[in-house]
């Protein structure tokens, strides 16, 4: 599904991925952890095409396409969804209105039918009650006045709506409770499966304890230093990080 090879990758001139290569396959769930300033959301930027991030040697494929050669909104379009660290906000913009925009963009650029307003207004209300969302949230400018929680509530609730077919998810645990990260284990449960992928940025093991990953990468000096099991979360836990800095 998602492949990445030798990425190189600076901002404003500075070097920070330095030859980073992983392997997500379709129906994994993955999990990369590593210390500040290791890149990790440098990563998850480079693939969803953010363009101050100047891509200087290597690759990002999806399913065998190149990411590199298409824009945000077409890397959005072939499934590609970034859950933000710091989400943001749309004054004047309703919530329900973006995200139907959004959503029948994506449907529309894939050749689907786009989704009518009374299926839209459905489905939205059913999965904003699996992310702890009222009516009321929808109908406010998005994200405006959100505490940190509620903007994590919103971006899972994209999540769920677009279905994507891979999802990074970068740091979406910063400053949750204990329910907002269940809350966070359950959409990603709910939606994996065969054909999809799921990319989890993450400095602690607690939302592990909710989403049991696959696999687990440590990320550091810009490239992937040690890979394994989701015991590696667990050690991580434990020793820290500074035998993987002074390695790399």
């Amino acid at each position: 599904m998602l492949t990445i090879n030798d990425l190189h990758a600076a901002v404003d001139g500075a070097e920070i991925l330095k030859g980073l290569s992983l392997s997500v396959p379709a129906g994994a769930v993955h999990a990369i952890m590593g210390p500040n300033g290791s890149g990790k959301s440098t990563l998850s930027h480079v693939i969803a095409g953010r363009d101050d991030y100047d891509v200087t040697a290597g690759g990002v494929s999806l399913d065998g396409e190149s990411l590199l050669d298409l824009d945000p909104d077409e890397r959005a379009a072939r499934g590609v969804f970034l859950s933000f660290q710091h989400p943001m906000e749309i004054p004047g913009v309703q919530t329900m209105t973006f995200i139907r925009t959004a959503l029948n963009a994506q449907r529309k650029a894939r050749g689907e039918e786009e989704m009518s307003a009374a299926e839209f207004l459905r489905v939205i209300r059913d999965k904003a009650k699996l992310v702890g969302l009222d009516d009321a949230k929808l109908k406010r400018p998005f994200n405006v006045g959100f505490s940190g929680g509620e903007k994590k509530r919103m971006e899972m609730l994209q999540m769920a709506m677009f279905e994507p077919r891979f999802a990074i998810m970068d740091e979406t645990d910063s400053g949750l409770d204990i329910d907002a990260l269940k809350m966070v284990g359950e959409v990603v449960n709910a939606l994996r499966g065969p054909e999809r992928g799921f990319l989890v940025i993450t400095h602690y093991q607690r939302l592990l304890d909710y989403i049991r990953p696959d696999a687990v990468h440590v990320l550091a000096g810009g490239r992937i230093v040690k890979s394994g099991g989701p015991e590696l979360a667990a050690e991580l836990e434990t020793s820290g990080y500074d035998q993987f800095i002074e390695a790399a």
